[in-house]
């Protein structure tokens, strides 16, 4: 079984991207915040990764920290949730979103993910909201590479931030997302005004 690759990054797609390790090119579905990371290195990368096999198909799925990997699998195992559909409620949702939406019984919240309705994410939170927070909280964290950031925000710079972009007039969510998709992609320590631009330029439509 396969549990972790490092490599070159060599393409990046919609929902994927194929690792080139020792010449040989492995494609790995992943979500937004992963492909954000990918996008953001040019050099070696390291993902953890998760191998389905199946009687037509071998698919990798990869994830640039630990915690991602844990809400995948967590999520796999509600009933009518595919891998398909973990990737979109990861990519449309930051951890502390998906956790507050499960601890609010918010399924508004979860139904921003692609192929995720009201009844899947009330069967969602009914299933998950009890168990989530001992294997999130209680896992260690252990990042696939040095330079890969954290969802959790404990900064002053990314908490000003975020209080900036919601002064702007943007949801607490939406500037919560933008400023985790700048820092998966800044370099070192940006200040404020660094990271609210780049936030900003994810805001955009186009983003």
């Amino acid at each position: 079984m396969i549990a972790k690759l490092t490599g070159v990054v060599d393409q990046i797609y919609e929902d994927s991207a194929i690792i080139d390790v020792s010449g040989v090119g492995y494609l790995i579905f992943c979500s937004n915040f992963t492909r954000n990371f990918l996008k953001s290195h040019d050099g070696v990368v390291s993902l953890l990764v998760e191998m389905h096999v199946r009687e037509d198909h071998i698919h990798l799925f990869g994830f640039c920290n630990e915690e991602e990997k844990i809400w995948f699998n967590m999520l796999r195992t509600v009933q009518g949730v595919g891998a398909k559909v973990c990737l979109g409620i990861l990519s449309a949702l930051s951890s502390d979103e998906l956790s507050a939406a499960l601890r609010s019984e918010d399924k508004v919240c979860i139904t921003r993910a692609p192929g995720v309705g009201a009844k899947l994410a009330t069967r969602i939170i009914t299933e998950l909201k009890d168990k989530f927070e001992t294997l999130i909280i209680g896992s260690t964290l252990n990042p696939a590479a040095d330079s890969v950031p954290s969802k959790e925000f404990e900064n002053d710079v990314q908490r000003d931030s975020i209080s900036a972009l919601v002064n702007l007039g943007y949801t607490k969510s939406d500037a919560f997302r933008a400023i985790q998709l700048a820092s998966a992609k800044s370099v070192g320590n940006p200040s404020v005004e660094v990271l609210i631009k780049e936030a900003l330029q994810e805001l955009m439509p186009n983003g």
